[in-house]
C-alpha cells in the first residue's frame, strides 16, 4: 500500500490555503496583488510564487477549481429525467455555494483574465446552452434569445446575485435566473420552493 509522503501533505495542505485564502481576499479587493494574499495566508510572498508563479497563474487555478466544481453539480443534476426547468432549478440551488465562494470571478473574467476564464468555462457553457435548448424545445424556457446566449446571461444572473453584498438566498438566484429564461414567476416561485 502506498502512503504520500509527509512532506507532499504539508505542502498541498499550503497550496490549499492559498487558493482558499486568495478567495476571500481577491472577493474583497479584485485587484489585490501576491503579497496582499500571502500576508493574509500567513505565508511569505517567496511561499506564494513558489506555488503560483504569476498572479495569472494564481487566477487560473481559482477558475480551473470552480469549472471543476461547478461542472460536478451541473452533471449531477443533468443526469436525472425531469424537466428542464426542474433540473436548472436543482442546478442553481446546488450550485450556490460555489457560486458564492467564487463569485469574485465574476470580476475577474471582466478584466484582463477574462479569456481564460471564459476557456476553461466553456463545457459549462456548452451543457448549460444544451439544457436551454431542450427547455426551449419542450416549451419550458422563452426563445426571446438564441440557447446560448439565454443560458450565459442566466447563469451569470446566478453569480450577479451571489456577489450581491446585501446576502439574499439561494431560492432568489433560482427565480432570477428563471425569470431570465422566461419561466413565469408563478411557475418560477414553484420551482425555487420545491429545491431542499
Amino acid at each position: 500500500m502506498e502512503t504520500e509522503p509527509a512532506r507532499t501533505r504539508p505542502v498541498d495542505d499550503t497550496r490549499t490555503r492559498i487558493l482558499d485564502v486568495a478567495l476571500d481576499v481577491l472577493g474583497q479587493d479584485p485587484a489585490a496583488g501576491m503579497g496582499d494574499i500571502a500576508s493574509a495566508a500567513g505565508v511569505v510572498r517567496r511561499t506564494v510564487y513558489g506555488h503560483f508563479p504569476t498572479r495569472g497563474d494564481l487566477v487560473r487555478t481559482l477558475a480551473q477549481r470552480a469549472a471543476d466544481e461547478v461542472a460536478a453539480v451541473l452533471d449531477e443534476v443533468n443526469a436525472s429525467d425531469e424537466a428542464p426547468e426542474r433540473v436548472w432549478a436543482g442546478f442553481v440551488a446546488r450550485l450556490w455555494p460555489v457560486a458564492h465562494r467564487y463569485r469574485v470571478l465574476v470580476a475577474l473574467r471582466r478584466g484582463e483574465y477574462g479569456q481564460e476564464i471564459h476557456a476553461l468555462l466553456e463545457p459549462v457553457d456548452a451543457t448549460l446552452a444544451d439544457l436551454v435548448r431542450t427547455g426551449q424545445e419542450s416549451g419550458g424556457f422563452g426563445r426571446h434569445l438564441p440557447a446560448h446566449i439565454l443560458s450565459q446571461i442566466a447563469f451569470a444572473a446566478v453569480f450577479s446575485v451571489a456577489d450581491s453584498t446585501d446576502g439574499p438566498s439561494p431560492r432568489a438566484a433560482t427565480i432570477t435566473s428563471l425569470l431570465v429564461l422566461g419561466v413565469p414567476e408563478a411557475r418560477a416561485g414553484a420551482l425555487a420552493a420545491a429545491q431542499p
